[in-house]
Formats: structure tokens, sequence, C-alpha cells
């Protein structure tokens, strides 16, 4: 009698500016894959152009046989590596992956206002794949999104994200200096790689 087959959701990191490939081409592999995108408003010096870009920079979700279907994801072109703890593939809720389905199908219905978060402040993910993470915010990165520097995850890692998924955090960022000036990106650099 055959095994049923369980499927599970994983993301996957991919190389810069390959999420739209690589999500692709597992879906030509006859892989479940899921890229949440939004659309953006670009501005160039003679015209604007609403574009569709990924929620999550790096990212891409796979419902996927682990056991069975790992190598035809690796295997795809772009594709790092699983993001997990150690050697071991972090599943993500089938709550995450609805929740991120409505975010990109209802942006406005989610959105909410979102002031400056200055670097130093620690925040907390309020959904996706990293919901409920807490990090510091690195700096501005481009097109409205934040770098976050979770140490927690992977010896320390930094992620794109858009302020509209962040929270600042009740806990208060660690106090690098006696004057409780905020940690500057070359702390961050420093704790991440001694």
């Amino acid at each position: 009698m055959e095994e049923s087959r369980k499927t599970l959701w994983y993301a996957v990191y991919v190389r810069s500016r390959y999420e739209k490939k690589a999500w692709l081409e597992l879906q030509q592999k006859g892989l479940t894959a899921f890229l949440p995108l939004m659309e953006t408003v670009r501005q160039w010096s003679d015209r604007k152009k609403k574009v569709s870009e990924p929620l999550f920079r790096g990212y891409v979700f796979v419902n996927i046989d682990y056991h069975s279907e790992h190598v035809k994801v690796l295997d795809t072109d772009g594709v790092v590596k699983f993001i997990g703890i150690g050697r071991r593939p972090s599943v993500l809720s089938e709550r995450d992956i609805e929740w991120l389905r409505r975010l990109v199908r209802e942006p406005e219905a989610i959105r909410r206002t979102v002031g400056t978060i200055p670097p130093g402040k620690r925040v907390k993910v309020l959904a996706g794949p990293f919901i409920d993470f807490e990090g510091v915010v690195v700096k501005e990165g481009r097109d409205h999104h934040l770098v976050v520097y979770f140490d927690s995850v992977m010896q320390g890692v930094e992620i794109t994200i858009r302020p509209e998924l962040l929270a600042v955090s009740a806990k208060a960022a660690p106090d690098p200096e006696p004057k409780g000036e905020a940690l500057s990106e070359a702390d961050i650099r420093h704790l991440a790689h001694p």
C-alpha cells in the first residue's frame, strides 16, 4: 500500500532578483510555488509605471513533500537553500500562507499607516514567514522597505521587509553604549560577523 503524500509549506531563499524566474521554473516542474507580489508605482524622470514586486525579496514559498521533492527545488535556477535552523527546514503554517495570499489580494484592507521606524528600533514581525520574530531595524532599504537584523535566525540575518508588516516591539533594543544611542549599521554587522 502506497503511503499518502504529505506536503507542507517551506520558504526558500533565492538569489537577488531571481524570485519571479525561480517561481516560474518551480511551477514548470509541476511543484506548487507561491510568490507574494505587491503592485507598486515606480517613478522615472519621465513617467510613472505600476510594477509587481515581491513582498519578501529573496524568498519564494513551496508546498512540497520535502523528502521526495526537495532536490527538485534545490536544482531550480536561482534557488540557494531552504530557510530553517541548522539542517532542518522551517515549516510554514497554512494560516501564514493564507494571510500572505489575502495581503496581496486586498492590500488596502490590511495595510496600516506606518510612521518612520528609525534604525536601532526593535521591531516585531506581524505576518508572513517571519511572524513573531523580533529584530532591530538596520537601515532604510529601497522602495520604502526596511532592512531588519534578526539575531535569533541562523546566527544573524538581515531581511528586507515592508514596514506594514512590522510593529515597534515592547522590548527595548539592546543598549550598545552607555548613552543609549541606537545601534549603528557597523555595530549590527559586527554582531552578525564577529
